[in-house]
């Protein structure tokens, strides 16, 4: 478990004072991101190998929105590992330790020299330390998109600030991007992201959005493939 404390500040709202999700998201990243720092022996490993882990999917469940000036925990803690995936859990608290989202995800090892897929040994998994999963609703990290002809939006062109040190879009903005897409009155419950092509700095992602009443679908298309696939339910 690795945990870092928040306040919700001017700059993480929107304009009626809660919480942005884009903002919650950065913050459960972070949080994943420094969560290595307490493995002492996969962060060994990981840099001796040139190796990142990389999300693949994220699941996140809104209990409740915080707003301006609430003190916050993020939690991060992982509940399974495979050669060449892990899994965990990071959730969003209260000041009174009540959970305001609640979250389950899946990153890719990664070599960060060709790219691919990198295994990690089962010695190193061994010493891995897993917790219990969350308590909540686990969906499947694959998105099936309903047979609905998709509203085609003008493309959006990857900038320098959307580019993180892994050198492609940071998981975050490929959200940002999308909820812009969402009408002003649709209040997301759940989401859904899985992703699959990364973008890079000058890229142009072309947005398609499948309107299926309750949940709204989004999918940023980068040279007529998918990047990456977002499913918001309110």
């Amino acid at each position: 478990m690795f945990s870092l404390n928040y306040k919700v500040t001017t700059s993480n709202c929107n304009r009626g004072g809660s919480l942005k999700l884009y903002s919650a998201l950065q913050m459960m990243q972070d949080c994943s991101e420094m969560w290595i720092d307490s493995e002492p022996e996969v962060k060994a490993y990981f840099r001796d190998h040139h190796m990142a882990q990389l999300l693949a999917s994220r699941q996140v469940e809104i209990l409740r929105v915080p707003h301006y000036k609430e003190d916050l925990t993020v939690k991060t803690s992982v509940f399974g590992m495979e050669s060449v995936f892990g899994f965990r859990n990071t959730v969003i608290l209260d000041g009174k330790g009540k959970p305001c989202y609640l979250t389950w995800s899946t990153g890719a090892f990664v070599d960060k020299v060709s790219g691919k897929l990198a295994k990690v040994p089962e010695e190193i998994i061994a010493a891995m330390r897993l917790e219990d999963k969350v308590r909540m609703e686990y969906k499947n990290r694959r998105i099936i998109l309903p047979k609905i002809v998709p509203e085609i939006h003008a493309g959006i062109k990857v900038m320098r600030n959307d580019i993180d040190y892994n050198q492609h879009t940071n998981n975050a903005n490929y959200v940002r991007m999308a909820l812009e897409l969402l009408p002003e009155n649709f209040v997301v419950r759940s989401m859904r992201v899985e992703y699959k092509i990364p973008a890079k700095l000058g890229d142009v992602l072309v947005p398609e959005v499948i309107n299926a009443g309750n949940v709204i679908y989004v999918v940023l298309k980068l040279d007529e493939r998918d990047s990456t696939i977002m499913e918001f339910c309110r």
